[in-house]
């Protein structure tokens, strides 16, 4: 009766115990860009949209952002250079051209609208997804004392 007595405190008191478990849900950082993460590792679009796969209506939104992302890419990348190669120039001394600034600037400011549509819809996709996620932990467990088809007992539910 004792050691009965033992192993009923003891289920009592740690049956809410849980593994340690990687969790698949996707973590949104805002900073001076959005960041999303998974287990500790930042996802690119490219891996983002891979992940969304098994989520249709989250693929789906991350297709539109991904290609937002690629646009802005197209813009933004090529206007950073020329603008980074006139200040550059300057700076080394030489004869800077800010018609090409000028047009690096104008491609930047493209860039923006897209790139900000790809961080609406990816959030979007994210949000869409995570709510997507089964359960992973255990319910919470109900503990009653009463009669039992063998006497008196502790019956658990969960």
């Amino acid at each position: 009766m004792k050691r009965t007595f033992i192993f009923f405190i003891f289920l009592l008191c740690f049956s809410q115990l849980f593994a340690q478990s990687n969790t698949d849900t996707i973590e949104v950082k805002n900073g001076l860009g959005v960041v999303f993460k998974q287990n500790g590792k930042n996802l690119p679009p490219r891996l983002l949209l891979k992940i969304t796969e098994s989520n249709a209506a989250a693929f789906k939104e991350m297709q539109i952002a991904k290609s937002n992302s690629s646009v802005s890419n197209v813009f933004g990348i090529p206007g950073g250079f020329l603008v980074g190669w006139t200040l550059g120039t300057a700076i080394g001394g030489g004869k800077a051209n800010w018609a090409v600034a000028g047009i690096g600037a104008g491609l930047i400011v493209i860039s923006i609208p897209f790139s900000t549509a790809y961080s609406r819809h990816a959030k979007n996709a994210v949000r869409i997804y995570n709510a997507g996620l089964k359960q992973t932990a255990m319910n919470k467990v109900d503990y009653s004392l009463g009669l039992t088809s063998y006497g008196i007992g502790v019956k658990m539910k969960f």
